[in-house]
Parts: C-alpha cells; sequence; structure tokens
C-alpha cells in the first residue's frame, strides 16, 4: 500500500500520515482496551474489497424520528428469500456503510439475500437515546430504535421486501451493530432473525458500561464531533435502560426466533494488518469471542434457538465478519 493513499479501517477513513501522530493516543487506547474494553467497535486492517453489486438502490428516510434524514442503501433481487439489515459498528461514517466500504456482502443479493444498509448512527448503538449528546452539543436526539422500527421496516415492506414464509426480516450488526442487532431483534416481532458478530454482549459484566463511556467519548473526539456522553444514551450507569439494552438480559424475548453469534479468536488469520492493528484487534476479539461464548451458554439455559460460529483465527476485522457473513449464508442460516 503506498504510503500516499488514504484507506479505509474499519468503519472510517484515515491518512496514514494523521494516522503516525496520533498513534501514542492510540497505544493508549489499546491499553484502555485490554483492561476494560475501551476499544468498542474499533475496526482494523483491510477487509474484502468493496464491489458495486447490481440492483442498488438508495433511499432516503427524511422523516426519521427526529434526526436528520437517513441514508439507506439496498441491494435487491424479485424471488429473494430474505432481506437482512446489516449495522455498522462503533465508528459509522455518513458517506456509505462500512458493509460496503469494505466488503462484498451486497453481492448476497445474486444468490437469495437481499441488503439492506442504512448509514450513519456513529457512537449511537443504534438505540433511542434519553437526550442529545451535551458533551458536543448534539443537535438533534438519537432515535435509531424508533427509525428502524416504525420508519425502515415499513418502508421495506412497501417495497416487498417482506419475502419468505414468515414475512419477517433478519437484523446483523458488527461490534457494537452486534449488541444493537439483538436488542433490536429481540425486541421487534418483524425480525426473526439476530446475528453479532464480534459483539459484546454481556453490557452488565464488571468494567463494560465503564469501558462504552470512554469508547464514545473517543469515537466522537475522533471523528471531528466531539466526544459522546453515555449518559445522555442511556442514563448513568445505574439506570434500567443500560439492562434493557443488554443482549444477555434481553435473551428472554429472543425465544422463536434464530438467534446466531461469531466471533474470532484473536489470533490473526488470512487477512494482512499493521502491528497497531494487530495490537487493537487481537484483544478487543479475545474479549468479544469470551462474551459470545458466555452468551451462547445464557440462549442454551435459556431454550433459545442459537448457533455459532467460533473460527480458529480472526480479529476485529472486516475480512473475517465478512466470511462470517457468507458462511452463516452458505450453511442456509438466512433461510426460515
Amino acid at each position: 500500500m503506498r504510503a500516499s493513499s488514504p484507506r479505509r479501517t474499519g468503519s472510517r477513513v484515515t491518512d496514514p500520515a494523521r494516522s503516525q501522530v496520533s498513534i501514542g493516543r492510540r497505544l493508549l487506547a489499546v491499553f484502555l482496551a485490554t483492561a476494560t474494553f475501551a476499544g468498542l467497535g474499533i475496526a482494523v486492517g483491510s477487509g474484502g474489497t468493496a464491489s458495486a453489486a447490481p440492483r442498488v438502490q438508495q433511499i432516503t428516510l427524511a422523516d426519521s424520528c427526529g434526526m436528520p434524514p437517513v441514508k439507506v442503501r439496498m441491494w435487491t433481487r424479485p424471488g429473494n428469500y430474505k432481506t437482512v439489515i446489516a449495522l455498522d459498528g462503533l465508528r459509522a461514517t455518513n458517506d456509505v456503510s462500512g458493509w460496503e466500504h469494505n466488503t462484498k456482502i451486497q453481492n448476497m443479493a445474486d444468490s437469495g439475500v437481499n441488503v439492506v444498509e442504512p448509514v450513519g448512527g456513529i457512537a449511537s448503538f443504534y438505540s433511542d437515546w434519553n437526550a442529545p449528546s451535551n458533551f458536543n452539543n448534539q443537535k438533534f436526539r438519537y432515535r435509531w430504535k424508533c427509525l428502524i422500527d416504525q420508519k425502515l421496516i415499513p418502508e421495506l415492506d412497501r417495497r416487498g421486501l417482506d419475502v419468505g414464509p414468515r414475512r419477517q426480516y433478519a437484523i446483523m450488526g458488527i461490534s457494537m451493530g452486534g449488541n444493537s442487532a439483538m436488542v433490536l431483534g429481540a425486541n421487534n416481532r418483524r425480525i426473526s432473525h439476530l446475528f453479532s458478530m464480534s459483539g459484546y454482549l454481556n453490557l452488565s459484566a464488571p468494567g463494560m458500561r465503564e469501558a462504552i463511556r470512554i469508547a464514545l467519548l473517543d469515537a466522537g473526539i475522533e471523528a471531528g464531533v466531539g466526544p459522546f456522553n453515555s449518559d445522555s444514551m442511556w442514563g448513568p450507569p445505574t439506570s434500567v435502560r443500560w439492562l434493557e439494552n443488554d443482549p444477555f438480559v434481553q435473551i428472554g424475548k429472543m425465544r422463536g426466533k434464530k438467534v446466531r453469534v461469531a466471533a474470532g479468536s484473536g489470533l490473526q488469520g488470512r487477512f494482512p494488518v499493521s502491528p497497531i492493528g494487530l495490537i487493537q484487534g487481537s484483544p478487543l476479539e479475545a474479549l468479544s469471542l469470551a462474551q459470545s461464548r458466555a452468551f451462547q451458554v445464557q440462549a442454551l439455559i435459556n431454550n433459545v434457538a442459537i448457533t455459532s460460529d467460533f473460527p480458529s483465527t480472526g480479529i476485529h476485522d472486516w475480512g473475517y465478519w465478512s466470511d462470517m457473513v457468507f458462511r452463516a449464508k452458505n450453511q442456509g442460516w438466512f433461510r426460515d
């Protein structure tokens, strides 16, 4: 890779020259991530090369529950058997989804699965916040749950994308989006399939709420929009809203649905990554693996139908997430 060429790392665009300046802060973030998961949702390294799949459509949800208009990109084909909503990670940008930047999952539309990618939602957990983030003077309140439940899914219905015998949707996400997919899917009867990749699925575990606070601060600062305040999201750590958004606590609501969790081992596999990427991505993925395995046990105890994908290699990186999606499809998981 040429040093002069900006590249997209995880869910954001970076310039190598700038990244050299911030390496000290990143090393500090890695230390915090190792101890308390400070780097929630950071996707590192380079995944697959994105390609423009046919039948791409772009719509804008102007009525967006009080948020600025939200762009949604879709890859569809008549006769497909499922539609999946794909959520981004903590550092989502407003141009296109990280899925489109870094993977080819859009090509699933050629062979059975429509792909819908909402754009944006940096540090939002795709949730309805209590208030606008006051640390960075956010001008609106995040209301992503409202948008997905009340605006996006009805729009997909109108477009005939409620395909399959159940007329229900799949939802999946990576890292932050993995948590969100589980909670949104658990609480929406129109969603039958829930898929978390490298998610952190027990927000009540020691240190997790403090780590999320740090992650939201860092994501906003790095994006240049100012730090996000987790108290504005779900209130102080003692608030019941943290439990309402904890997949581990909400697992009973997933009975009758198809649930899938995936996480790598923290060991580098077939995708090349820089040394700093490996230092960041390995501990993040190892923590996700531990929480995903604990979630799997909790699901079995609660009679929730769950499958898993725990490959022997894989760090917090788009290439591995792309592989997880295609393995799920090839194994028939998206079928009702």
